[in-house]
């Protein structure tokens, strides 16, 4: 038995479970594997690897064509999402993007809330209101800071949404379409890089008028 091949198993194994903390992976064999194929994939790109896109001949660029994608999934998503609050009481899926927010992070002021789902605060609190009216969350003073209103979702917006859940897992199964788990686990760190990239920026909160200058001075964008 080569014993430093097993320590470089058991090394890889602890890395892996380090990694894995929000069970990405199953916790299976098959989990590990996939993630050790991951691991590797970031480095074998080769021009086999380079794809087309409509108006590429005409030298439409891979950004361009990347932000045209998201923005087109985006309402892709969209379209499932009213499908799966259709005949319900939510009227809107930021509504139920909230409560989901609520349920799952717990209490939160209203500016962290509106925050959290990547809203401009009147956007945001035109729905925080409409879920008051409802009945479905709650805001009471924070015992840290009297000046501070800590939101949280009520009974009421609970079952309200649990009654809705089963549409709304549907949903998310849908928009992820033909993909594999590897595939998905692609997309998913491939997304989270650019999250990672854009929060900190949005965070700043800079102005619109001086944002694209400011961003692109700060960072390299050219060839």
């Amino acid at each position: 038995m080569n014993l430093d091949l097993v320590k470089e198993v058991l090394n890889l194994m602890e890395e892996f479970n380090m990694d894995n903390k929000n069970s990405v992976y199953p916790h299976t064999i098959e989990g590990f594997k996939t993630w050790v194929s991951d691991q590797e994939s970031p480095n074998q790109y080769s021009e086999d690897t380079e794809t087309d896109w409509d108006g590429k001949e005409n030298g439409r660029t891979a950004e361009s064509m990347i932000s045209t994608l998201l923005v087109h999934l985006n309402r892709y998503a969209k379209t499932y999402s009213k499908s799966a609050i259709a005949a319900s009481e939510f009227s809107t899926q930021e509504e139920f993007i909230y409560l989901i927010n609520l349920k799952s992070f717990g209490e939160m002021s209203k500016i962290d809330l509106i925050r959290k789902n990547i809203h401009e605060k009147p956007v945001g609190s035109l729905i925080i209101n409409r879920l008051l009216k409802q009945g479905w969350i709650e805001q009471n003073d924070s015992t840290q800071d009297k000046r501070q209103k800590l939101i949280h979702i009520t009974e009421k917006g609970l079952t309200v949404l649990e009654h809705q859940m089963n549409k709304i897992r549907q949903a998310t199964q849908i928009v992820s379409g033909n993909l594999s788990y590897t595939e998905k686990m692609d997309l998913i760190r491939i997304l989270n890089k650019l999250v990672k990239f854009h929060h900190p920026i949005y965070n700043r909160n800079i102005e619109n008028r001086d944002l694209i200058e400011t961003v692109y001075k700060e960072f390299s964008f050219e060839k």
